[in-house]
């Protein structure tokens, strides 16, 4: 399979997937207008970092006036399975030079790495890089169009609204889908227990230390499980 017919493949494959971004994207934009940010400001930040729960958690922590270095730091905790992502991925690489691994790094998703990890196990004829940004692209655009449109939409959402109920709402939504098993239902309970016990905590600590308490609960869960 050329590059061309791979690329059309991913972009066909990924279609159904798009319409479920949209929503998102529009209340990161109207988050990110609610509490100030610039509607340019939030649109880049969507084009450039490209991850949707990292961003929601950052504007909420922006909008809580938290240091910078507490909402970088939050932002890379909640992407850190990315880096389990992409040592998985790479294994499909070898062939490609750094160009190619930083441009795929750029379009890096849950959903990205999921169809593309299955489609090339599946069919290794398949040009992986090619049918990799053709799922990419097509959600990169979605995601920065949906949040341009929110952001426009913020603008004239008077604030007596209260729009930002949609963030726990969205958060809530996210999780569901990621409690699989006991492992996760405990990394998900203790993480959720300890950052709520830890609201008011100076600097937002909480959150981070509810995600690392978590992230070690449902590692010591998964152990004794196996």
């Amino acid at each position: 399979m050329n590059r061309q017919e791979s690329f059309i493949e991913g972009a066909r494959d990924v279609a159904p997937a798009l319409v479920g971004n949209v929503p998102f994207g529009v209340i990161v934009g109207v988050t990110a207008v609610g509490i100030g940010i610039d509607p340019f400001a939030i649109v880049a930040m969507s084009g450039l970092l490209f991850a949707g729960a990292a961003q929601l958690a950052m504007i909420d922590l922006l909008g809580e006036a938290a240091p910078l270095a507490i909402v970088v730091l939050t932002g890379l905790v909640v992407n850190l399975r990315y880096v389990m992502y992409s040592a998985t991925i790479s294994q499909y690489l070898t062939e490609y030079g750094p160009k190619w691994r930083g441009v795929v790094a750029a379009f890096l998703i849950d959903i990205t790495f999921a169809m593309s990890v299955t489609k090339v196990t599946d069919e290794p004829a398949v040009d992986t890089v090619a049918y990799y940004l053709g799922v990419g692209i097509p959600l990169w655009i979605t995601w920065v169009s949906a949040t341009a449109a929110g952001a426009l939409l913020g603008a004239s959402v008077p604030a007596s609204w209260h729009l930002d109920f949609a963030v726990p709402l969205v958060f809530m939504a996210l999780l569901a889908p990621a409690v699989e098993d006991g492992s996760t239902a405990v990394a998900a309970a203790v993480g959720g227990v300890v950052a709520v016990a830890l609201t008011g905590v100076a600097f937002n600590a909480g959150l981070l230390a509810g995600a690392s308490a978590g992230i070690l609960a449902g590692a010591v869960a998964g152990r004794w499980m196996a």
